[in-house]
């Protein structure tokens, strides 16, 4: 990292690493002519004593502003509770290290921050530590930084960090500092409870649709139903006889209607009267899973083979073929797609429960018609995020809004918005053949995913020749030993907008090749596990974990009757994952009784965030697995609120155990890790009971 300080101009103030001056992360401090030490965008230490950790990171459930400044504080020897957190604005400086922008998603925070933010606080430890040896003229390595305070024990001198700040911020930032072992550590990987627990409980925490400004409108959007439909008419006036109606307001998504409160927003957006065309080629599911089942059957784009599958397919004892499909899935956050906007002649101010800042101030920008330089956007709390977040349509919305009207506008999504208007996981369609030599060990296997890009539209440079690799996930390599192995893929065309989701293509593939894997091995007369364990490498973490999760699970002990295990492994973002599902039959109805899993992220920063994160995306990914999809007839989604697109309520939850199989490897991904295999595991257990396989996703229409 290149070095670069500056004296603030109410005081002293140190700002080291790689990029220029934060805009307003100092401004607090240099208001009230404090000294600030900050040896990372990331971090501040004021003469006041506060440690301030500065999050380019957004919170909707998973923890950052708890397990980002246990990072900071197992270096900075300083206690995590007594850390603030701020959300950082805009700026290059919070980019994350891996997907090169300031966004939250693909499970990269811990990953991408861990070295980092470690890095800050030795660094800011190693400068306060010499600003007091300095001070008492003694050596550097007398002295110790413990609970917020720089010791000399030899002459029984303290003086807290605060004090320290004005002359440790004079000092040049350290070249190179020592970070703590693993060994060492009284922070990390230990179970830290959430610091922000509290308001949450209490309602203090700012959600986006919290949001409250003076003179604020609320508004709604009527959306054309059919993704290619446009408006073609609506009656502005009698929209604005509606009591408390301000103005109806053509966008570039539909007619805003905007009004002092929600119900007079909804009232007035009823009174429209809308009308609007379906557009052209609008999509319906019968005839996109007609298209994805026929381009099964056509060789797609991929990579070289792995030795020569097809030969080793055809010369094999036993040969079989599966085709598998799977729908489109909304994201379904509680807190709807919301944002607050003001533009005035002195720039555009934005609230938004966003993922993806670096893209929202894009999105702001040519919204407003203004430069980078004249947006704020204040990141509040999410409501869930699950990738939908990462688009910004909904803030689009609110500031188109607000410059029409001249006033603060917040914008709120009614659920059949969100149902309807959704980037949605991608519907797929998987095709895998193998065989299987005399033993029952997997000679050859082909794989072939077809399912609309995600990459295409979001993330071009990832997108080539027809080719999307996050497509591929668990399809394009397998964690089986198998010796001929073959993935391709298939672009299916559709006209539905399609998003990042909670794992996105891993939650289908993972699903598709691990009911294809229990398949070969009823077809080599083996136990699901047994087979697993004799095709997958001597030595792997992917064995490791399939062999946790089936003793934590109690594999091939006896179950309460009627009761029946089936078993998956997966991979996410250099993760593992294994998952026992217990499952009995009511009539046509599926009852999972319990979820097991073991999982290994590599070094784990915080166990209880870890464990939380897992069963979160367990539940997830079982909601989707029992009943979740999205079917459009003529361009429209068939289903628009919770009894239609229906989620695990409480009544229905699994017991839920997660076993963190211990590491040393290099932090991976946690936030989304317990979806890929839960589906697999239900509906093999599901074989289990009855005998005859799912291969079309939801459960609830393929047992129908």
């Amino acid at each position: 990292m290149q070095r670069s300080t500056f004296l603030a101009s109410a005081g002293a103030a140190l700002v080291l690493g790689a990029y220029a001056p934060v805009r307003g992360v100092a401004a607090n401090a240099q208001a009230a002519n404090e000294a600030t030490l900050s040896p990372s965008a990331w971090l501040r230490i004021g003469e006041d004593d506060t440690v301030t950790a500065i999050l380019g990171k957004s919170e909707m459930g998973q923890g950052v502003t708890t397990s980002l400044p246990m990072l900071i504080a197992e270096e900075l020897h300083y206690p995590v509770d007594r850390i603030r957190v701020e959300f950082a604005p805009v700026d290059p400086a919070f980019a994350d290290p891996l997907l090169q922008g300031q966004t939250t998603g693909g499970s990269t925070t811990i990953k991408g921050l861990f070295d980092p933010l470690r890095t800050a606080g030795a660094r800011a430890r190693t400068m306060l530590i010499t600003a007091a040896a300095q001070r008492w003229n003694v050596p550097a390595s007398e002295c110790t930084a413990q609970n917020g305070t720089v010791v000399h024990a030899g002459s029984q001198r303290s003086a807290r960090y605060g004090e320290l700040v004005a002359d440790a911020a004079k000092l040049p930032l350290p070249e190179h500092v020592e970070l703590a072992s693993p060994d060492t550590w009284t922070v990390l990987g230990k179970p830290h409870r959430r610091t922000d627990a509290l308001a949450k409980s209490t309602g203090r925490t700012q959600f986006g649709i919290d949001v409250r400004l003076p003179g604020m409108l609320i508004a709604t959007v009527a959306k054309p139903p059919s993704v290619t439909g446009k408006v073609v008419g609506y009656d502005a006036a009698a929209a604005k006889q509606v009591h408390g109606v301000r103005a109806v307001v053509p966008i570039s998504s539909g007619i805003a209607v905007v009004a002092d409160n929600y119900f007079a927003a909804q009232q007035g957006k009823r009174a429209l009267k809308a009308r609007f065309s379906a557009g052209a080629n609008a999509p319906s599911t019968a005839q996109m899973t007609a298209q994805a089942l026929a381009l099964t059957k056509v060789p797609g784009v991929g990579g070289p083979p792995k030795g020569d599958p097809a030969a080793a397919i055809a010369g094999a004892a036993q040969k079989h073929a599966a085709t598998y499909t799977a729908p489109f899935l909304a994201h379904a956050t509680m807190e709807p797609m919301n944002a607050t906007a003001h533009v005035s002649a002195a720039g555009v101010e934005v609230w938004a429960p966003t993922q993806n800042q670096s893209a929202a101030q894009a999105t702001i920008a040519k919204a407003a018609g203004v430069p980078p330089s004249k947006i704020t956007l204040h990141t509040t709390y999410l409501g869930g995020g699950f990738g939908r977040r990462l688009e910004t349509d909904f803030i689009q919305d609110a500031v188109e809004v607000a410059k029409a009207v001249h006033a603060p506008v917040k914008v709120i999504w009614s659920r059949e918005d969100d149902t309807q208007h959704d980037y949605y996981r991608p519907s797929t369609a998987n095709a895998l053949a193998a065989g299987l030599d005399a033993q029952g060990k997997i000679v050859g296997m082909t794989y072939r995913v077809v399912s609309p890009s995600v990459s295409k539209r979001a993330l071009p440079p990832l997108y080539k020749n027809g080719f999307d690799p996050l497509a591929m996930s668990n399809a394009g390599e397998s964690l089986y030993a198998i010796p001929n192995y073959h993935a391709d893929y298939h672009d299916q065309e559709t006209g539905v907008p399609v998003g990042f989701w909670r794992a996105p293509y891993a939650s289908a593939n993972a699903w598709a090749a691990e009911s294809f894997i229990d398949e070969l091995a009823t077809l080599a007369k083996q136990d699901p596990l047994a087979f697993r364990l004799a095709n997958l490498p001597a030595v792997s973490r992917a064995r490791t974990v399939l062999e946790t999760a089936a003793k934590q699970a109690g594999w091939g002990t006896p179950t309460a009757a009627g009761v029946h295990r089936g078993i998956a492994l997966a991979t996410w973002d250099d993760s593992l994952i294994a998952t026992v599902a217990e499952v009995s039959l009511d009539g046509k109805r599926p009852r999972v009784h319990r979820l097991v899993s073991a999982v290994d992220c590599g070094t784990v920063v915080n166990p209880l965030t870890l464990e939380a994160q897992v069963e979160s995306a367990m539940i997830y990914g079982l909601s989707a697995a029992l009943t979740g999809k999205v079917t459009f007839t003529s361009g429209v989604a068939d289903q628009h609120n919770f009894d239609t697109y229906t989620v695990v309520r409480m009544g229905e939850s699994p017991r839920m155990e997660v076993t963190i199989v211990p590491s040393r490897e290099k932090p991976s991904g946690g936030g989304e890790i317990g979806t890929p295999p839960v589906a697999a595991a239900v509906t093999n257990a599901l074989f289990a009971a009855t005998g005859k396989r799912i291969r079309t996703l939801p459960i609830s229409d393929a047992l129908a």
